[in-house]
């Protein structure tokens, strides 16, 4: 009996996902929410490897998707589409003076069944070099105006801008019985990289972990534009997706382990920074007939460059490289590099350090 638990489970989780897809209208492949995780802040105050010892407890090959520094109409409102168009649900930390200004699009979210955390009010580069008092106030106002906006408390999540912690705020943040969301790996949207790096990154970083939480941001357009093809890859490689909720009088929390928690690195974490990486390209919609397996081998460690004075997400624009061009942008419908393929068939890119780096955020260095 003991050997067929495994099996039993198994079959459960493959059953979650179809289940949840089959029930999409007008999308019968579409990609789905497997299930839902209810956590208690209180019991797990923190979460996410990039800088902490615990994550949430996933199986092998559920995702978590997070987006942050929303909410912006255009764009928004697009990842809104999207996720829909997959039944997919997500949760978004939202900036409290980007909540104020467009309340519509903050309530839209949360009307859509996705979860609201929240970001600060300003999104400061560097909360970690602010008086506590002064980090405070940013985080408790960015609290009061998503409530605003939504005519309600958003869910007690919250993210810190830069992930800039220190250990001051996040006693500060566990003492008012917050959960401090780090993410388990990145996709760099945020740098001046393509919708097609967005795409390979993201991919590459969940291949090496077989499971995690993956910070996205919805204000910046080479997510919008990647993020239909990455859910679509998604669902072909056997990926499922889980909403998370904090726990409430009305919701207990999930029924879990301790191990659970506890981070059990899948493959090679492939921290944000400098590296080599195959470039592939976006699939095109009319190329999903005939995507090749993606080349999910690690990343090559790289000498590291001076970093660029990147104005990252305070401005809440996107930046662009220099040279790139809507042409650059686009989606050409080519196949995916396969496996076996030299890495020498596509232009490696060196990546400058970006403002995330691990240099701040060293692994389990804290509680």
């Amino acid at each position: 009996m003991r050997g067929l638990l495994p099996i039993l489970l198994a079959l459960t989780l493959f059953a979650a996902g179809p289940a949840a897809a089959a029930e999409c209208p007008g999308n019968p492949q579409a990609l789905g929410t497997s299930r839902t995780v209810v956590v208690d802040p209180v019991e797990h105050p923190r979460l996410g490897l990039m800088q902490y010892r615990e994550s949430l407890p996933l199986e092998d090959h559920e995702v978590v998707l997070t987006f942050d520094d929303g909410p912006l109409p255009r764009r928004t409102n697009r990842v809104l589409d999207i996720l829909a168009s997959e039944c997919v649900k997500a949760t978004f930390f939202m900036v409290g003076r980007m909540a104020v200004t467009y309340p519509d699009v903050a309530r839209s979210v949360e009307a859509a069944g996705h979860t609201v955390g929240t970001h600060s009010q300003n999104h400061p580069l560097r909360l970690d070099k602010m008086s506590l008092i002064n980090a405070e106030r940013e985080i408790n106002e960015g609290i009061a105006s998503v409530t605003a906006a939504l005519g309600e408390p958003p869910a007690p999540f919250l993210r810190i801008p830069g992930l800039a912690r220190t250990n001051a705020i996040d006693r500060y943040l566990a003492s008012q019985n917050l959960l401090t969301w780090s993410a388990d790996f990145p996709a760099d949207d945020w740098t001046r990289i393509s919708p097609a790096q967005v795409y390979s990154r993201a991919l590459q970083r969940i291949e090496a972990n077989g499971k995690g939480i993956l910070l996205l941001h919805d204000i910046q357009a080479k997510t919008v534009e990647a993020l239909p093809a990455l859910l679509h890859e998604l669902k072909r490689r056997g990926y499922r997706i889980v909403h998370v909720m904090p726990a409430t009088p009305e919701r207990p929390k999930t029924a879990t382990k301790p191990s659970q928690w506890v981070v059990h690195a899948h493959g090679r974490q492939i921290s944000p920074g400098s590296f080599i990486e195959a470039v592939v390209p976006l699939p095109g919609q009319t190329s999903f007939g005939t995507i090749q397996p993606f080349d999910a081998r690690p990343a090559i460690a790289a000498p590291m460059p001076e970093p660029d004075a990147l104005d990252m997400m305070s401005s809440h624009v996107e930046t662009q490289a220099p040279g790139d061009s809507a042409a650059t942008q686009s989606i050409p419908a080519t196949p995916l590099l396969a496996p076996g393929d030299p890495v020498s068939t596509v232009p490696p890119l060196l990546v400058p350090r970006d403002p995330m780096s691990t240099a701040r955020m060293p692994h389990g260095a804290f509680p």
